[in-house]
């Protein structure tokens, strides 16, 4: 369960980190898979192509799921549809947890002195809400 304060959290910070003030959406997928392919190099290969590419999908959908966090039900369409591609991808459900990191990693990269614990939470919880449903679909999709 997201509460309203954290979803009030998330929606600020996200626009502080893609914002001129912040790092930019560019400079954070960057930091983003920088850091993933630092922290699990095995992964590189679920990849193809160019990664700026992929830094700005990811970037995006973030900031899609961001401005409907108090709607998610209006995105769960493309969780699911996301979740088959994954399949085809090659992710796999531990990946998540690595992704999360890297995804708050790069949060406090972006937000600086902003970033504290009540925010973390927020985003924990948010991402928390996503990964599960990524795997849940994902799961689904191949068992179907």
């Amino acid at each position: 369960m997201i509460t309203e304060k954290q979803i009030d959290l998330v929606k600020n910070s996200w626009c502080y980190v893609v914002s001129p003030m912040g790092v930019g959406t560019e400079t954070a997928g960057k930091l983003f898979y920088e850091r993933l392919f630092e922290v699990a190099p095995g992964v590189r290969n679920l990849f193809q192509g160019d990664i700026k590419f992929q830094a700005r999908k990811l970037m995006n959908m973030v900031t899609l799921i961001v401005t409907k966090l108090h709607k998610l039900d209006e995105i769960m369409d493309e969780v699911r549809s996301l979740a088959v591609r994954h399949n085809r991808y090659g992710a796999e459900p531990a990946h998540y947890e690595v992704v999360g990191q890297c995804l708050l990693w790069t949060l406090e990269k972006g937000l600086g002195d902003k970033w504290n614990d009540e925010t973390q939470a927020a985003w924990t919880a948010v991402y928390g809400v996503l990964a599960n449903a990524m795997i849940k679909n994902q799961a689904a999709s191949v068992a179907a």
